[in-house]
């Protein structure tokens, strides 16, 4: 997968790239391979590095409100999912469009608060939740979107920092980051986290414990 990986990024092909490193990634967990996901990490960053520069670099930000918002033939872009919409939607939908080759860089609002707050959200397998301040005018930008992105993968590591007790297994802390790198995955800060996670979890002992986190219970992910 990662042969496939480096032969896809030479050619410029940066989100097939992208979604080797993250197969081959789930791969090496599965066998506890620590040192390998550590290295898979660093391509998987710059491949992410690229879509998020090209979608951010098109200056096209796609409100999308309803069905009829969503582009016929959508392209790499950024696309910000609004109420009705909610994190999973626009988790399928990035799905669907990376199915087709296409890198579009998605983000969810959900509705102003009473504050005047922007709530965005990431869906993954936990769900991730930052307020911002809401573009200006209501006219949104690349700055903004980008800002809006950032915000939430650092709150995504700091959620999967804090995830972890104590005396919790290493290996743990790099599945609190595995469940939230589709709420952000291209997030430089996080893949690096992550990267470091694993580096902790090279030489750890096997534990014994069964890994229990907390029920999701939230109404506006699934």
């Amino acid at each position: 997968m990662m042969e496939d990986a480096s032969q896809t990024m030479a050619r410029g092909e940066y989100l097939s790239a992208a979604l080797s490193c993250k197969e081959a990634l789930l791969v090496a967990r599965q066998h506890n391979d620590f040192d390998r996901m550590k290295r898979i990490c660093l391509p998987m960053l710059e491949s992410q590095r690229y879509i998020r520069q090209e979608a951010l670099d098109s200056n096209i930000i796609y409100s999308i409100e309803s069905s009829k918002d969503i582009p016929e033939d959508p392209g790499p872009a950024c696309y910000l999912f609004a109420p009705n919409f909610v994190g999973a939607d626009a988790r399928r939908f990035r799905s669907a469009a990376n199915d087709a080759g296409i890198g579009a860089f998605v983000l969810t609002r959900e509705p102003i608060t009473s504050r005047g707050e922007c709530p965005i959200v990431g869906v993954a397998e936990r769900v991730v939740r930052i307020r911002v301040i809401p573009p200006k005018d209501n006219i949104l930008t690349a700055n903004w979107f980008s800002h809006a992105a950032e915000a939430l993968g650092d709150q995504a590591i700091n959620d999967a920092i804090n995830a972890s007790d104590p005396d919790d297994p290493k290996q743990w802390i790099v599945d609190d980051f595995l469940d939230r790198i589709d709420a952000c995955p291209e997030h430089e800060k996080f893949i690096k986290a992550l990267s470091d996670a694993c580096d902790d979890a090279i030489n750890a002992p096997p534990t014994p414990r069964k890994r229990r986190r907390g029920i999701i219970n939230d109404p506006y992910s699934f």
